[in-house]
């Protein structure tokens, strides 16, 4: 059975559901009333299916290893993802704001092309509704980084000291970052 993560399901999913991500990570959704063995047999049941696709994905990634996959998502995504990235953002900067106590007014959370977030000199925070769908640690960075911006407004060595006040491996986190596409 090939590995997968299981993520909550929506309380009015009537349906199991396998998605394969475009870094070949493989998530499996199931309603309350599906067992885990019912779940595990529906998994190797599309076993087939799972490895064709990861495969496609492997190879698609071996042809242009410097163009990673880009998700294509929807208006509805961004409407259900829009509420966890303020909850991750709210909570993160709450955590993080204990050891640097800078002021901020509002989190607002956006559907933005190119920017991960931002910070404006009147103490606003924006930042991407995906957040919320990359990994903890790189979320982490982004929303230390704009916060960081509040007590330095550019990316000055003072700036980055900050940074790396609760972020110590920032430089390999912002690698990581160019990597993904918003």
């Amino acid at each position: 059975m090939p590995p997968y993560a299981l993520t909550p399901a929506r309380p009015n999913t009537k349906h199991l559901r396998i998605t394969i991500t475009s870094t070949g990570e493989v998530k499996v959704s199931k309603p309350r009333h599906i067992t885990i063995t019912q779940m595990e047999a529906f998994i190797l049941s599309k076993s087939d299916w799972i490895h064709s696709t990861l495969e496609k994905i492997k190879s698609a990634q071996s042809k242009n290893p410097s163009q990673p996959s880009k998700i294509k998502l929807t208006r509805k995504d961004y409407l259900r993802l829009k509420p966890l990235a303020l909850e991750l953002a709210t909570k993160k900067l709450a955590l993080y704001n204990q050891h640097y106590n800078l002021p901020y007014k509002n989190i607002t959370i956006k559907n933005t092309k190119t920017r991960w977030g931002s910070a404006s000199r009147r103490g606003n925070l924006n930042f991407n509704y995906k957040i919320a769908l990359i990994p903890e640690h790189l979320a982490d960075y982004i929303i230390v980084h704009e916060l960081c911006h509040l007590g330095q407004f550019n990316h000055s060595s003072k700036f980055w000291n900050l940074v790396a006040e609760t972020i110590t491996d920032y430089k390999a986190r912002v690698r990581e970052l160019k990597h993904l596409h918003i």
